[in-house]
Parts: C-alpha cells; sequence; structure tokens
C-alpha cells in the first residue's frame, strides 16, 4: 500500500462486509514524528493525518488513485492519544458508482466514536 504517512500507521486487517463495505483495523504508530510536535507531552493525532488515512484505505479498497474534491460534516468527536488508544476501527461505506467515489466514514476505539465523515474523491487517470 503506498502512503504519504510513511510509518504512520499500520494496516492490521480489515474485511469487505456483505453490503460491499469495509471495516479497517489500524494502529498508531506512537513513536511517530508528528507526535514530537503535535503536542509534545500530550499527543494527538492530527485530524487532518485521519482524513488521509481514510483517503488511502480507500484508494487500498478501490484500486484507484484519488483527488479530495468534497468533505462534509466532519466531525472529530474525541481525541486520539496514540499512547493510550493505538488501536482504531474504520467503517467505510464506499459508492463507487459515477465520476466520484463517495465515503462515509466513522471511526472508533474501542465504544468511542472519533470520527465522523462524508468525502467524495475524484477518480484519477494515471
Amino acid at each position: 500500500m503506498q502512503t504519504i504517512l510513511t510509518d504512520f500507521y499500520t494496516l492490521q486487517s480489515y474485511e469487505k462486509t456483505e453490503n460491499g463495505n469495509y471495516i479497517a483495523y489500524i494502529r498508531l504508530n506512537k513513536d511517530h514524528e508528528i507526535f514530537k510536535g503535535h503536542f509534545p507531552g500530550n499527543p494527538v493525532t492530527p485530524g487532518v493525518c485521519m482524513m488521509q488515512i481514510v483517503k488511502e484505505l480507500t484508494e487500498e479498497f478501490t484500486d484507484t488513485k484519488l483527488f479530495l474534491r468534497t468533505a462534509s460534516n466532519v466531525k472529530f468527536m474525541a481525541i486520539i492519544n496514540p499512547f493510550e488508544t493505538p488501536d482504531l476501527k474504520l467503517q467505510l461505506d464506499i459508492d463507487n458508482n459515477g465520476e466520484d467515489i463517495k465515503v462515509k466514514n466513522t471511526t472508533s476505539f474501542g465504544e468511542t466514536i472519533a470520527l465522523k465523515m462524508s468525502v467524495s474523491y475524484k477518480k484519477m487517470t494515471l
């Protein structure tokens, strides 16, 4: 899997649901350089990094290079501290019908929802 977030996270496993959506399990690398600056002594996973992870997983599952077109209803609902909750579950409801790929995402750890968002990606040609 190609990523711009080198060593930021690892895809542990994923499953395709019977309705064609995906559930992915990732582990954040608590020792990544990003956490040394965001924030020293109180590491918080940057929201933009979470949005990039959703894009990269969608690219992996659809085998399509993508460009973010729109993001709506982006709600960061809980802080993701990589030392306390490095293991995340991402539910990706992917609609790959048409020119764009639309994704509804819910990211959680345990019973806590950390992120909800809807995004639309433009399919890129190589």
